[in-house]
């Protein structure tokens, strides 16, 4: 059988997709394209606020993409210097919190120290956070997407945990899933002959 899977590439693993993987584990072939297209916006206040973690309480982190903003700021050698030296040490005194173990992975390879990759969604991030952070701490740092939920925003503020918001990714459609779609339903759909015989597939 031929699976068309519409999601996005696992972020931070080698090798084929999970899904691809197990699908062929049972004598499926899949195909994987991609939905949504990423945009990074707010990359010079996102970088202001990462070079002054005395601002805030801890970080939060709940996407992959996320974590890809935060690269981006530090590709410039004296921006990467800084965060090496003294940046990241100060962060890591602090909370720094992700939802699951791709993200989590991606923070350590910031040079941080996540909590919570277990958690697995935000509203059980927002329980760990809750009972962990005094509501006196400076507001917690949470740079996130355009169409983020609201649920861990809602869940901290009810419960007085201080938190800041920065929108540094939109998401919007792929540009070329309609080709990849149209491509892929020509291919799979495309009559095949064998020995004088028509075949569909």
């Amino acid at each position: 059988m031929h699976i068309l899977l519409l999601k996005e590439p696992r972020d931070g693993e080698s090798g084929p997709d999970p899904y691809i993987k197990e699908l062929a584990s049972h004598g499926h072939k899949a195909t994987l394209i991609p939905v949504l297209s990423f945009k990074f916006v707010s990359l010079n206040t996102l970088s202001d606020k990462l070079f002054q973690p005395e601002k805030h309480g801890g970080l939060i982190f709940t996407s992959p993409r996320a974590v890809e903003a935060v690269k981006m700021c530090l590709e410039a050698e004296e921006r990467r210097e800084e965060w090496n030296s003294s940046v990241k040490d100060k962060w890591n005194t602090k909370s720094i919190y992700v939802v699951g173990k791709a993200t989590a992975a991606l923070v350590q390879n910031l040079g941080l120290n996540p909590l919570g990759e277990d958690t697995g969604t935000a509203d059980v991030l927002s329980r760990l956070i809750i009972e962990r952070e005094d509501k006196n701490i400076p507001p917690l740092f949470f740079p996130c997407g355009s169409i983020k939920r609201e649920v861990l925003p809602t869940a901290l503020r009810e419960n007085g945990v201080p938190l800041e918001t920065l929108t540094v990714y939109q998401t919007a459609e792929h540009p070329d899933l309609e080709k990849n779609l149209k491509n892929y339903y020509t291919e799979a759909f495309q009559p095949k002959w064998y020995r004088g015989c028509q075949v569909n597939s």
